[in-house]
C-alpha cells in the first residue's frame, strides 16, 4: 500500500490533491444549517443555565450553593444512577477510612501544657453533662488543616479535657465534619487505659453528610455502625438527627429574622399553635418522624443508642418538630440542640429554651457555637453565611475589642464569657469547637472566671459586652437569625 501512495505522490508531481468544490449555497443545506444551529444555541443555553444555578454558583451574596441542593434532588446533567438516588443513598457507609496512625503514647508530649491548671477546675455539671462539651468539628479540615488533624496535636487536647481537674468528659462529633469521628476515635483508643470507655460520652449525628442528606432508616442503620467502628466502641451516648431544616416542612413566618415571635403573635404562621400540635405538612415532615423512629428503636429496643435529639439552627423548626415527635411517636426527645443562638450576636435561645420541656417533653437543650461559626473572630469563615451587615458588624466589634486587648482574642473572649454566663443562669451546657491545649485551657478558664470570679457581674465587662451588642442594635440585626437552609 505504501508503494502504491509513493507512485501516486510521484505522478501528480507533488502537486496537491483537491476535491471539487462543494456548493455550500444550495438552497438544499439551509434546512441543515438550521437544525445545527438551533442544536448548538440551545445546548449552549441549557449548560449556560445549570452553570448559573443557585445550586452551583459560589459568590458573595450566595456562599453556601450547597444549602439548596434538597434531598433526591439532581442538579446535574445527567443523573448516571436514577434509582440510587430516588432512593436517598447518597453515602457509600461501607466505604474504607482514611488512615490516621498515632506514634506509641510513650513518644506522645506530655507536658505541663498538657496539665489542668488546678486552679480553674470545672465542676459544675448540668443534667449529667459539664458545662463545657468538647466539639470535635475542629478535628477535621473545615478548621484546621491536614498536618494539625493527622498529628498528636487532636489526642493532646483529648487528654487534657479529660484529666480530672478539667473533666470534659463528652466529645460532639459527626460525619458531616470530615474525618473527625475517626481522628477522636483514634485518640480515645490510644488513651484507654488512662481513660476507659465509660469515663467520658460521646456525641454523634446521623443524616447530614459531606455528600449530601441521607435520612432513610436504612441508611441511618449504617451511618450508626459506621459511626460505632469509627469511634471503637459499642454504643453511642447521644444521637442528633442533624440539620432537621434540611428535610422538615419549612412552616416559617419568615425565613430570617427574629424569631421570637413565635412564641406569641406569630406562632400560628410557625405551626406553634396550640391546635397545631402534631400537625404535619407534606411527606417532608414525615421523613423526620421515621427517622426519629428508628433512632428510638435502636435506643430502646437494641441498645446502642442512649440518648436520642435533633439538632439544627432555626429555634422554631426545633420546636416545631419536637412537640411533633412527642405527639406522633408517643414519645419526647431527649435532647434537642441548636448552634449560634446563645452569643453576643443572637441570645434568643434564652426565650424558647423554658418552651422545650412544657410544649415538647424535652429533658435537655443543648447549645453550640458560642463565637457564631466563628463571625466573632478577627479571621471568621469566608463563606459565612451570614448576610452582609451582620458581617460588617463583627468586624466593626473586631475593632472595638482591640481598644481593650490589642492581642487579637479581646473579642473571642468576650464571646465565650457571654456565651458561658447567659448558659449558666439558664442551665445549659455549652458544645465549644476546641483544637488544641491552648483552646482547653482557655475556655475552662473563661468558664472558671464567670462562675466562681463572677465576671458578669462587673462593670467593665457588662460595658463591653453592650458595646458590642449595640453594634449589631444599630444596623437591626441584634437577635437575627440568617436562612438555612
Amino acid at each position: 500500500m505504501l508503494t502504491t501512495w509513493l507512485r501516486l505522490v510521484k505522478a501528480s508531481n507533488f502537486k496537491t490533491w483537491r476535491l471539487p468544490p462543494t456548493p455550500w449555497n444550495l438552497k438544499s443545506a439551509i434546512p441543515i444549517y438550521a437544525v445545527i444551529g438551533l442544536a448548538v444555541g440551545g445546548a449552549g443555553w441549557y449548560l449556560t443555565r445549570l452553570a448559573r444555578g443557585p445550586t452551583v454558583v459560589w459568590t458573595k451574596s450566595n456562599p453556601t450553593p450547597w444549602n439548596d441542593v434538597k434531598q433526591d434532588e439532581n442538579i446535574k446533567m445527567l443523573d448516571v444512577n436514577s434509582r440510587f438516588a430516588k432512593s436517598g443513598m447518597v453515602v457509600h457507609f461501607d466505604a474504607p477510612d482514611p488512615d490516621y496512625p498515632l506514634p506509641p503514647l510513650n513518644e506522645i508530649p506530655d507536658e505541663d501544657a498538657d496539665k489542668p491548671k488546678e486552679v480553674y477546675k470545672l465542676s459544675t455539671t448540668l443534667n449529667g453533662f459539664p458545662a463545657i462539651i468538647f466539639g470535635t468539628a475542629t478535628f477535621s479540615r473545615i478548621y484546621n488543616d491536614a498536618d494539625h488533624i493527622s498529628g498528636v496535636t487532636p489526642l493532646r487536647a483529648a487528654r487534657l479535657a479529660l484529666r480530672r481537674s478539667y473533666g470534659l468528659n463528652v466529645f460532639d462529633t459527626a460525619p458531616l465534619y470530615g474525618d473527625s469521628e475517626i481522628i477522636l476515635g483514634n485518640a480515645l483508643r490510644a488513651l484507654e487505659h488512662e481513660f476507659p470507655r465509660d469515663s467520658y460520652k460521646l456525641i454523634t449525628k446521623v443524616g447530614r453528610y459531606p455528600t449530601g442528606l441521607e435520612y432513610t432508616p436504612e441508611g441511618i442503620e449504617s451511618s450508626i455502625a459506621r459511626s460505632l467502628r469509627r469511634l471503637h466502641t459499642n454504643y453511642l451516648d447521644v444521637v442528633y438527627l442533624h440539620d432537621v431544616e434540611f428535610v422538615a416542612d419549612e412552616k416559617l413566618a419568615r425565613r430570617e429574622g427574629n424569631h421570637v415571635a413565635a412564641l406569641g403573635q406569630e406562632k400560628e404562621q410557625y405551626g406553634l399553635n396550640e391546635n397545631q400540635d402534631g400537625e404535619t405538612y407534606t411527606d417532608k415532615d414525615h421523613r423526620i418522624l421515621s427517622a426519629v423512629k428508628k433512632l428510638f428503636e435502636l435506643r430502646d429496643e437494641r441498645g446502642v443508642i442512649k440518648r436520642v435529639g435533633i439538632s439544627g439552627f432555626p429555634l422554631p423548626t426545633l420546636l416545631r418538630l419536637a412537640i411533633l415527635i412527642q405527639k406522633r411517636l408517643g414519645k419526647p426527645l431527649d435532647l434537642v440542640m441548636s448552634y449560634c443562638h446563645l452569643t453576643l450576636q443572637n441570645s434568643t435561645l434564652e426565650q424558647f429554651k423554658s418552651a422545650f420541656g412544657p410544649r415538647a417533653g424535652v429533658k435537655q437543650v443543648i447549645t453550640a457555637s458560642p463565637i457564631a461559626m466563628a463571625l466573632l473572630r478577627p479571621s471568621p469563615l469566608q463563606a459565612h453565611p451570614a448576610p452582609l451587615e451582620v458581617r460588617e458588624a463583627a468586624k466593626r466589634a473586631v475593632q472595638l475589642s482591640e481598644e481593650w486587648d490589642a492581642s487579637g482574642t479581646g473579642l473571642p473572649d468576650l464571646a465565650l464569657q457571654y456565651t458561658f454566663a447567659r448558659a449558666r443562669e439558664i442551665g445549659v451546657p455549652v458544645a465549644v469547637g476546641l483544637s488544641t491545649l491552648e483552646e482547653v485551657h482557655a475556655s475552662v478558664k473563661a468558664w472558671h472566671e464567670v462562675d466562681v470570679e463572677g465576671l458578669a457581674a462587673k462593670e467593665e465587662w457588662v460595658t463591653r459586652v453592650k458595646s458590642v451588642q449595640d453594634l449589631f442594635r444599630d444596623v437591626q440585626m441584634l437577635d437575627y437569625s440568617w436562612a438555612t437552609p
